[in-house]
């Protein structure tokens, strides 16, 4: 199994996990291979690759299952339907209150073990468990049966209760990404690296959604037009979107960075985050949180995931199942600036102490509608200045 040949020894994330635990998990693991039982093969290497806690390692199955058409994320703290190939309308928007007559707290509680990484990480990861029948027989939540039973509520209290036929599943990355996002579209892509608004002497909006960029030069021309912006307006007030940000190199956003530090001694910047934000776009955060102390203001809510952490490394696709893992090889401490023999050497001379990223304003968008989010936006950049 690759896993115990690639995954567990290269990855420093395991130093702590006991071989008597994972020999158990590896066995497990083995028995349902032998089984030729897919579904819970997969949900015994998830429960392996999160032993130690970090996001950035864990099994992906979202090619290799098939779940129930409906899309649920985690928005705030609520689980929300999003979307569904059944034509629940009546329930889009509303929130997941039981699957099965089982509490979403309960179900919560129990796909835990399942789920690597942060309180914020497992919400955005674990959504996909609410429609893997398998995975719902596995936290007991069903007990094989045809149909599955989701109460919704909608903003007025109305409940739909839904019942869905397990027969009639879809490929699970139809609903689920494999970096989730939190849009109503699974299939939501960034359209651009970089978005300006002017909003005159309030400041200037810039909206960076995503650092990862395959193409290796649209990312670096979306920096450079920020950059040389920013520098053209030394003293302006700066709003920094980065929700939704799930990461890539944050070494090629270091000009932009220079240049937000660089400018005038009391420039504020506020930078929007929230759980969707992660890897390279976290480090933006605390690289900014470092240079710039407290004229930074972090609105939104926690990141996916916290300061220390394990990552860069590669992924390993499972041929006979379909799914991929995702294991890392680096350790990160942008919290104490600490390193050791696994950072590489380009990012270990610019680790930094950040400390703690606490929230200076707590706030969730309730709607993507461009109008009520410029409002907020106006409102913000005004903040900025009291």
């Amino acid at each position: 199994m690759q896993i115990v040949t690639t995954v567990l020894p290269t990855d420093p994330s395991f130093r702590l996990i006991g071989r008597e635990e994972m020999d158990r998990h590896i066995n497990e693991a083995r028995q349902n291979a032998l089984a030729n039982s897919k579904d819970e093969f997969l949900l015994s290497l998830m429960r392996l690759l999160a032993l130690p806690g970090n996001g950035h390692t864990r099994l992906i199955p979202n090619g290799a299952i098939s779940v129930i058409p409906l899309r649920f994320a985690t928005i705030g703290t609520a689980v929300r339907l999003l979307d569904s190939m059944s034509g629940f309308s009546e329930a889009i928007g509303g929130e997941l209150i039981s699957i099965n007559s089982v509490p979403v707290g309960e179900i919560e509680v129990a796909a835990e073990e399942f789920l690597a990484g942060t309180r914020q990480r497992k919400r955005v990861i674990g959504a996909i468990l609410f429609v893997w029948p398998s995975a719902l027989r596995c936290l007991g939540v069903s007990s094989g049966g045809d149909t599955i039973e989701y109460r919704i509520r909608n903003e007025t209290g109305q409940i739909s209760e839904l019942l869905l036929d397990t027969a009639n599943g879809v490929p699970g990355s139809t609903f689920y990404p494999r970096n989730e996002h939190g849009k109503a579209d699974a299939s939501w892509s960034p359209k651009s690296f970089l978005t300006i608004k002017d909003f005159g002497q309030r400041g200037l909006l810039l909206v960076l959604p995503s650092f990862f960029d395959p193409g290796e030069t649209a990312l670096s021309d979306a920096v450079s037009e920020a950059t040389e912006l920013v520098r053209s307006r030394p003293g302006i007030s700066l709003l920094i979107d980065v929700r939704g940000n799930t990461g890539g190199d944050f070494l090629r956003t270091m000009p932009l960075i220079d240049a937000i530090s660089e400018g005038a001694k009391d420039r504020r910047v506020g930078l929007l985050v929230d759980k969707f934000t992660f890897s390279a776009a976290i480090v933006f955060a605390a690289l900014l949180k470092h240079r710039l102390g407290e004229r930074l203001a972090l609105i939104g809510e926690e990141m996916g995931d916290g300061l220390t952490f394990f990552a860069e490394g590669g992924t390993i696709d499972l041929l006979s199942s379909g799914a991929v893992v995702r294991y890392s090889s680096a350790f990160h401490d942008w919290a104490g600036g600490r390193i050791d023999n696994t950072t590489p050497a380009e990012i270990a001379e610019r680790i930094v102490p950040a400390g703690t990223l606490q929230l200076d304003r707590i706030w969730v968008a309730n709607s993507d509608d461009a109008e009520t989010l410029d409002r907020f936006y106006r409102e913000f950049l005004d903040s900025l200045d009291t």
